[in-house]
C-alpha cells in the first residue's frame, strides 16, 4: 500500500478567522491523540481535497508536521454544504506498536443468484464493522461477497464474516450484514389504490347526508 503523506503546519488563527485562511488557500485542522497535545495545523487546501475524498476511514494517512511525522487516522471531516468541499479535518494520531478500535467500511462484491433469478432485494444492514488491531494490519474495507445469496431470505451475518489476518471483528456477530427481500407484491399496491379509489365515495355520501339533514 503506497503511504500517503500530507504537509502541515502549525496555525495560530482559530475560531470564526480561519475563513481567512481558506481564502489563502489552506485547510484548517486538528491533530490530536493519545501520546500527544491537541495541535492546530493547516494543510494545503487544493491538494488536502485532491487526496482526503477518495479515502476511507480506515486508511493511514501520515502527517508531516513541520519535519515530524505522525500516522493518523481521520476522525472527522465537516464538508461545505453546498460545493462540497473539506473544510475542516480531525486527525488522529495512533501509535505503530499498540492496537487500536476503529470501524472499517464494507464492500459487497459478486452478484447474488437471488436478485438475478427471483428479482430480488438487496437490503444492508451494516455499513461497517468495528475491528481491532495493529494499525499496519489495519485494512482499508472488509470485502463481502454477497454471489452466496442463492434464495429470497438468505442472509449474511457478522459472524459469517471473515477476518482479515491479524484482525479481530468487534462487532456483534449476530448482527445481520445483507439480506435478500422479496420484491413489493403487486397485490399490496392494487389494494392500495383501490382503497384510494374508495375514498371520494365515502366523502360524497357523508355530503348527501348532511344535506339530508340540512332538508
Amino acid at each position: 500500500m503506497e503511504e500517503i503523506v500530507l504537509q502541515a503546519e502549525k496555525r495560530e488563527v482559530v475560531g470564526k478567522q480561519v475563513k481567512a485562511l481558506r481564502r489563502a488557500g489552506k485547510l484548517p485542522a486538528v491533530l490530536y491523540g493519545p501520546h500527544i497535545s491537541s495541535q492546530a495545523i493547516m494543510l494545503d487546501f487544493r491538494e488536502a481535497n485532491r487526496v482526503l475524498p477518495s479515502l476511507t476511514s480506515s486508511q493511514l494517512i501520515v502527517i508531516d508536521l513541520d519535519g515530524e511525522k505522525h500516522t493518523t487516522l481521520i476522525k472527522e471531516k465537516q464538508r461545505h454544504p453546498v460545493r462540497g468541499t473539506i473544510q475542516h479535518v480531525d486527525f488522529r494520531a495512533v501509535s505503530m506498536t499498540e492496537k487500536l478500535r476503529t470501524n472499517v467500511v464494507i464492500e459487497l462484491v459478486g452478484e447474488s443468484p437471488a436478485v438475478k433469478e427471483y428479482n430480488g432485494v438487496v437490503v444492508t444492514g451494516q455499513e461497517a464493522l468495528e475491528v481491532e488491531c495493529l494499525p499496519k494490519d489495519l485494512p482499508e474495507r472488509i470485502i463481502v461477497d454477497i454471489s452466496i445469496l442463492a434464495k429470497i431470505g438468505d442472509s449474511i451475518h457478522v459472524s459469517d464474516v471473515k477476518a482479515p489476518e491479524n484482525v479481530q471483528i468487534l462487532t456483534n456477530p449476530t448482527e445481520m450484514v445483507v439480506l435478500v427481500t422479496a420484491p413489493a407484491a403487486e397485490e399490496v399496491v392494487e389494494v392500495v389504490e383501490e382503497a384510494a379509489a374508495e375514498e371520494p365515495e365515502v366523502i360524497e355520501r357523508g355530503k348527501k347526508e348532511e344535506e339530508e339533514k340540512e332538508e
